[in-house]
């Protein structure tokens, strides 16, 4: 974990988070597909990029989805806080956890609970999707909604994912690809691999600002 981001998570703790939080102004563009999901009753996998988690997380609270977080040394700073915004906890990943974290998503999904999942988390490589989370839709009866955000003032730290830390009154733009269903099967779940990446592609281009200015990395 780079200084930034434990300063942020675990120095100054979820308080202060939550309070920088409180000064960004969110806006949603393009998608709508996402207002029916999220009004229906079938429950959803939330996915998002890890660098794009801390937005995502926070524009999410507090709706009863059960996020999905490593139990490596990152994901305890992370656990804390997405437990102080509302969010139920299922710990294990890829690869620490993951035959435990992947039943526990599907247990959560079959219970109508909805999850939250970064696919590339929690080491990478950065916005390569792993079949993980995907197989949980698949076999939890969930609809896939992916999500990407970008904000401006922004930081990026200079960890593997260049985690994004939204500043101070941040313009933050929250975008969605179009959410849409998995059928179990090794054809079907390769299948719907393969579109959550091409969705999630379309959600980064709908959230970047046009001029593509760089946002500085600490």
């Amino acid at each position: 974990m780079t200084r930034l981001r434990r300063s942020l998570i675990a120095g100054l703790g979820p308080p202060a988070v939550r309070a920088l939080a409180r000064s960004w102004r969110i806006e949603v563009v393009g998608g709508g597909g996402e207002a029916p999901v999220f009004a229906g009753s079938q429950p959803y996998v939330l996915l998002c990029w890890h660098d794009a988690l801390l937005p995502v997380m926070w524009y999410h609270r507090r709706r009863g989805i059960a996020a999905l977080i490593s139990e490596a040394r990152d994901g305890q700073y992370l656990a804390s806080l997405a437990a102080s915004l509302g969010y139920r906890l299922i710990r294990g990943s890829t690869t620490r956890g993951a035959r435990g974290a992947l039943l526990g998503a599907v247990k959560a999904l079959k219970r109508g609970v909805s999850i939250g999942v970064t696919p590339d988390g929690p080491q990478g490589p950065r916005r390569v999707a792993k079949p993980g989370a995907i197989a949980a839709a698949a076999r939890g009866g969930g609809i896939v909604v992916p999500v990407h955000a970008e904000a401006r003032p922004a930081w990026r730290a200079g960890s593997w994912d260049r985690f994004l830390v939204p500043g101070p009154f941040a313009r933050v733009r929250m975008a969605y690809g179009q959410p849409f269903e998995v059928s179990p099967g090794a054809e079907a779940e390769a299948a719907a691999l393969s579109r959550v990446a091409r969705e999630l592609a379309q959600a980064v281009r709908l959230a970047e600002w046009p001029d593509g200015a760089v946002i500085p990395t600490v």
